[in-house]
């Protein structure tokens, strides 16, 4: 199995939260996944525009380095998230990220994929953005294992602290990957999300063409 770390800070080995993204896969990799981990900064991601292409063909007409990441996390079992606490939500190549991937929750792409997050934060609300990046795995039809926020408080040393929090946090991914852990208010929770898109969908059947027909192909449009 494949999990994917994606770290959205700017501060490249100095990050924070990415000595938390690597203590989360290290946990996963110990359970016999394969890791990978991407930083976040070194990709071009354009924002979204807006044009509903995506809806209507499947496709982006922005030229950068989303689709390949798109790839990757497709290709993923388990992904993890991580950020620092930016004005209490997430650094702006996340977030532009996080607004390609609209089609992405129209469709439910993602269903059957397991994920969690990681913050870190110098003086309060981390959780607060582990709670958002989880929500957006959650509407991409993640079933979400856990996060952790940790918060500096002026100790450098923090992270090293919750790596064998962060570790546990990997290893329950992938046990939830092998179904060893099951969520079932999540999956009912994933159930009434899938329902409520797939009418959205057959109400715009011809503006949302392609997310049409991605539910035909899931036989969940007759």
């Amino acid at each position: 199995m494949k999990v994917l770390g994606i770290n959205a800070s700017p501060r490249g080995n100095e990050s924070n939260t990415l000595q938390l993204v690597k203590s989360v896969i290290k946990g996963a990799e110990s359970e016999g996944a394969d890791v990978e981990l991407i930083d976040l900064y070194k990709l071009q991601i354009e924002y979204c525009t807006g044009c509903g292409a995506c809806y209507a063909t499947g496709e982006c007409p922005q030229i950068d380095d989303f689709e390949e990441l798109f790839d990757r996390i497709v290709n993923s079992d388990g992904i993890v998230f991580g950020a620092p606490n930016y004005i209490n939500s997430v650094p702006a190549p996340m977030k532009a990220f996080f607004d390609r991937l609209s089609d992405v929750v129209h469709c439910q792409m993602l269903a059957g994929k397991f994920g969690c997050s990681v913050s870190t934060a110098g003086g309060n609300k981390a959780d607060v953005v582990v709670d958002y990046m989880n929500s957006v795995l959650t509407n991409m039809g993640v079933t979400v294992v856990g996060g952790l926020g940790v918060v500096m408080g002026g100790d450098p040393a923090a992270p090293q602290q919750a790596a064998g929090t962060a570790e546990e946090l990997g290893k329950n991914l992938v046990k939830s990957i092998r179904g060893e852990i099951t969520y079932p208010d999540q999956e009912e929770l994933h159930r009434q999300n899938t329902e409520y898109f797939c009418q959205l969908v057959k109400s715009n059947k011809e503006k949302f063409a392609h997310d049409y027909d991605w539910y035909v192909r899931m036989g969940l449009i007759k």
